[in-house]
């Protein structure tokens, strides 16, 4: 068990990590939280935008304060499962040779795992990553190799619709978070990546975070720590229960959207692991605000995040899911009684 110094030292680490991503990618700070909460939960997040947000910047800033060991892949459409695999070239002396890909060549080392533009990668290699999530392992080469360190980055271009696929649901419910960065519209915010020559250049902003502020190969018994400490009472447990049955069946928590026949939206409602990935998260926030429980609010805090993606709807509402996913949620906060 972790003394309550060495709580307090982590703490101070991952709240020293969010306060510089803050200062590198500004205007986000919710979102950089929500990130942070992620890692500290040992969750995986797929982030959504416009082009040209920020949205690579932010991750990479993340993986560079993480430390350990990074790969990244850009999404084509012609990349294979076998790309993450293995590499084959023809080397000087003229002789075929084959090396590990990018998901193997660094072993038990491998930090992050970033993923460019996802939905642009076919849905076999979507499932590829799929057990590399869930699982922690990929099995080649006649044996199994094993990443207990990962966390894996995502993100997806929500603009571009061709050349591209859209995601699995038991893709999309492997990702703990699902996140949507939007470009800031606070004016002073927006005159700073303006005229702040420092915001042009993403690689300069990221060499100015210290490697290493949060040793990654040590996230997985922090981690741990943290769902030992935070304890959940009998009324949050009940609160959750309720929350998880709400998503089957809204209709009975008295949940209305307008223009949805609320009877007809759900087709699925969340998952154990995504009821699992709340909860983990609920305690990661009470633990960065200093508590030993969870209350309501910290619940609230990644709710939508957490279920937003995994509830699934009926293919009438499924085309409306960005408008009616957030509606969804923050109904679910309403209307499911919360104790006080």
């Amino acid at each position: 068990m972790f003394t309550e110094s060495q709580h307090a030292d982590w703490r101070a680490k991952a709240l020293s990590m969010e306060s510089a991503i803050d200062k590198t990618v500004i205007g986000q700070p919710a979102l950089i939280r929500l990130i942070n909460v992620a890692l500290f939960a040992r969750g995986h997040v797929l982030l959504e935008g416009d082009v040209g947000v920020g949205k690579t910047t932010v991750l990479r800033a993340f993986a560079q304060c993480v430390g350990g060991d990074f790969e990244r892949v850009e999404g084509t459409i012609d990349l294979m499962p076998n790309d993450l695999v293995y590499h084959t070239y023809v080397n000087a002396d003229g002789q075929p040779r084959i090396d590990p890909g990018p998901l193997l060549r660094h072993g038990e080392k491998l930090t992050t795992f970033f993923f460019n533009e996802i939905n642009r990668a076919r849905p076999q290699v979507q499932s590829l990553l799929l057990r590399a999530m869930a699982e922690r392992t990929v099995s080649a080469f006649n044996r199994q190799y094993d990443f207990p360190h990962l966390t894996v980055f995502a993100d997806r271009n929500k603009v571009e619709k061709e050349e591209t696929f859209e995601l699995a649901a038991a893709a999309r419910d492997r990702f703990m978070f699902e996140l949507n960065m939007a470009t800031p519209n606070d004016p002073d915010i927006r005159r700073a990546l303006l005229t702040q020559t420092r915001y042009h250049n993403a690689d300069t902003l990221i060499d100015t975070l210290d490697g290493g502020v949060c040793d990654g190969y040590q996230l997985n018994d922090v981690a741990a720590q943290i769902q030992t400490m935070v304890t959940t009472s009998d009324t949050i447990e009940q609160y959750l229960l309720d929350i998880w049955k709400a998503t089957s069946s809204p209709a009975d928590y008295g949940i209305e959207i307008e223009g949805v026949d609320i009877k007809r939206l759900v087709l699925a409602g969340a998952s154990p692991r995504g009821m699992s990935a709340l909860t983990r998260a609920a305690r990661v926030v009470a633990w960065l605000d200093e508590r030993t429980y969870v209350t309501p609010e910290d619940v609230h805090a990644v709710l939508p995040s957490a279920l937003g993606h995994r509830v699934f709807f009926s293919p009438i509402y499924e085309l409306r899911r960005s408008e009616i996913a957030p509606a969804f949620t923050k109904a679910l906060m309403d209307r499911v009684a919360s104790p006080r």
